[in-house]
């Protein structure tokens, strides 16, 4: 409504059944219309206080555009289409939001050490490993910080963020583990559904 997206007509479009699919378990979830942090766990079957519940926290801080602390479904489809369509460096901005949890622009040692151990116990639970994860959380963060942060601050800038990502495979690698949100949320539906 009166803002333009850039689209091309080549673009692979969201699968209509499924976003027909998403809505109908949205408003059957959400009647209001949005989707509290509460709501968002039980949304995709996290236990409120399980391994996973902190970086379901980051996600939907990510998906809170406007940052009213709920998730209407323009918000959430949004970021699914950026998942499904984005190119790398928005991905990157997106994946960049998850990290930077307080909000203020950058990623200081306690977030970016927050969200790797997030990411370490979500892959633990999920039994799938990653070549970084022979190396324990504090190694991790240590030479992401040593290899991002050019200007030896202490905190990573979105422009320090996606430089780095993009001049070093294994950082990418380290970053990826959570640019994958619609993974992530297939991952923990079929949990979900088991029990």
């Amino acid at each position: 409504m009166g803002q333009t997206h850039h689209t091309e007509q080549n673009d692979p479009e969201i699968d209509v059944k499924a976003l027909q699919d998403m809505y109908k378990k949205f408003v059957t979830e959400c009647p209001s219309g949005v989707l509290f942090i509460h709501e968002f766990k039980r949304f995709f079957g996290v236990d409120p206080t399980g391994e996973v519940s902190e970086y379901a926290e980051s996600m939907f801080r990510a998906f809170d555009k406007n940052g009213d602390n709920t998730i209407d479904f323009l918000e959430f489809v949004a970021a699914l289409n950026l998942v499904f369509r984005g190119d790398l460096e928005h991905k990157l901005r997106w994946s960049f939001k998850v990290y930077d949890k307080d909000g203020n622009g950058y990623v200081d040692r306690t977030e970016l050490r927050a969200i790797i151990d997030s990411i370490y116990r979500l892959k633990k639970t999920s039994k799938r490993e990653q070549e970084g994860m022979q190396l324990s959380v504090n190694e991790v963060c240590e030479r992401i910080l040593k290899t991002v942060d050019v200007d030896n601050d202490g905190h990573i800038t979105l422009e320090e963020f996606i430089k780095g990502a993009q001049g070093d495979p294994w950082i990418m690698n380290m970053l990826q583990l959570d640019m994958n949100p619609y993974g992530w949320v297939l991952e923990q539906r079929r949990k979900s559904a088991h029990f």
